[in-house]
């Protein structure tokens, strides 16, 4: 037998062996990833290859400053700073993204783009915070306790209170 072969008939079997030690499923989930979603690898956000450019400098920016520590007001006195607020690291993805051209406190993307959700970027900003989701990731500074920083974040979080809106044709 070849060894892509050989590999196959051992998964299979791994496989038969736990279903029937746990009895049969009586449903199957297929988890099937939107094509216009991006990946994080390593912390990193990756575009998928079909995103527009400006959804590809977005996520490239995100990048360049995700990690940095939590800082009031970052972002807004200085362009390329060494830590970013909420409204400062928002600022900073969409203006490197081409979307905009100066930063704006998070009450300022009350007015900002057009109303609803994007097909590639959202802004979900309310009184006090605003955060991003680009290409089907959250990129926010709040985490599940507190502000820690710019951040690509796993999880989905409520937009409940938030107006959400987009860049127009994104």
């Amino acid at each position: 037998m070849r060894p892509s072969l050989a590999l196959l008939a051992l998964v299979l079997a791994i496989c038969l062996s736990s279903c029937s030690r746990y009895g049969r499923a009586k449903y199957a989930v297929a988890y099937k990833a939107h094509p216009n979603n991006a990946i994080l690898v390593n912390g990193r956000a990756v575009a998928p290859r079909n995103a527009p450019l400006p959804v590809k400098r977005a996520i490239a920016a995100a990048n360049h400053i995700q990690g940095l520590p939590y800082k009031w007001g970052g972002g807004h006195a200085r362009l390329n700073d060494n830590g970013y607020d909420c409204s400062g690291a928002t600022s900073f993805v969409l203006r490197n993204a081409g979307l905009m051209e100066d930063q704006m406190p998070s009450k300022g993307f009350l007015r900002y783009g057009r109303r609803g959700p994007g097909e590639w970027i959202t802004v979900c900003v309310r009184n006090g915070h605003v955060f991003l989701v680009i290409a089907g990731l959250r990129f926010d500074t709040q985490g599940q306790s507190r502000q820690d920083g710019p951040r690509w974040r796993p999880h989905r979080r409520s937009t409940k209170g938030h107006v959400v809106c987009h860049p127009p044709g994104l």
